[in-house]
């Protein structure tokens, strides 16, 4: 499992404070039980774009907040979860009842920052991309061993890789150009006729003769293509929610700081990577909220 390492005394806390007058913001996090949401004085939910709305809000206070009690969600679920999500012990169903709390905690929080950020003016940030960015190689840990997740692009369509050096080309392939919400990946189309499936890391550390640069800008259109496409109605959403989730999840693994390693870096240094990565994040929320009727509730920690 990609995780970074367990912090017990982060497994449970909040951070809170007083934004505009008369209302209290509390980032509640906690193990087993996950959760990060706005509450007003009377202890109320609310949505951090209300909170950061409201006349005295300090939103460039309320939103490295949020940021920071999503990390702290994060550590808390690696240290609760991180045997059974890697595999080291075999799920009881009051754990698979916490990774579907685990999931819907992360996907909220990150849906809740994304609605923030692009309602106010104010300076995109780095680390949004990198906590976020996280955030969804956990959720899809999540929801991977819950068999929620929506089918990768060409799933069952490629042939099998074999041992040894293969021999072709890599390319981005679309399922339908003309349909960009059902995903598009990266295949080895071989020199003996075999279609691939092939990652961006594997272009990027693994492969010879691959022009980096322009893989990763191509890598970067596609996503904030789908991102785009997957928002529309005219989609179909388990589908659609594969197709964003692949594209996403092949950039990050591409950008960890170490194979054993779900930290997101952004290595380009740029604050458009991070905030493509929130936008996408963002995306895969709205849409599975389609089939997923937790994801639409406010309080999503209490799904399952």
């Amino acid at each position: 499992m990609w995780v970074r390492g367990p912090s017990p005394d982060l497994a449970q806390g909040a951070y809170s404070g007083r934004g505009a007058e008369g209302l209290a913001s509390r980032h509640v996090v906690r193990q087993r039980r996950c959760d990060v949401r706005e509450e007003s004085g009377s202890a109320l939910p609310t949505s951090l774009a209300a909170l950061c709305s409201l006349a005295g809000a300090e939103p460039d206070r309320w939103l490295p907040t949020h940021l920071e009690a999503t990390d702290d969600l994060l550590i808390a679920v690696a240290s609760s979860l991180g045997p059974v999500l890697g595999g080291q012990r075999s799920p009881v169903p009051d754990d698979l009842t916490a990774v579907r709390q685990a999931h819907l905690a992360i996907d909220q929080a990150t849906a809740e920052y994304a609605a923030a950020a692009d309602a106010l003016d104010l300076p995109r940030d780095l680390r949004a991309g990198q906590i976020l960015g996280t955030g969804v190689l956990l959720s899809i840990q999540c929801r991977e061993l819950l068999n929620a997740m929506g089918p990768s692009p060409f799933a069952g369509q490629l042939d099998p890789p074999g041992q040894g050096v293969v021999g072709g080309h890599a390319r981005l392939v679309w399922i339908d150009a003309d349909a960009s919400w059902q995903g598009a990946r990266w295949v080895v189309e071989a020199d003996d006729g075999r279609r691939l499936p092939a990652t961006l890391a594997m272009l990027l550390f693994d492969s010879s003769g691959v022009l980096k640069d322009e893989a990763l800008d191509e890598h970067r259109e596609a996503l904030r293509r789908v991102t785009d496409a997957v928002r529309t109605s005219a989609v179909e959403p388990i589908q659609a929610s594969g197709a964003v989730d692949w594209l996403l999840f092949d950039w990050l693994m591409a950008h960890r700081d170490g194979p054993q390693s779900a930290a997101v870096e952004i290595r380009s240094g740029r604050v458009d990577d991070a905030t493509m990565i929130v936008h996408a994040a963002a995306a895969s929320v709205a849409v599975r909220s389609r089939f997923d009727p937790a994801l639409s509730r406010r309080d999503a920690g209490a799904g399952g």
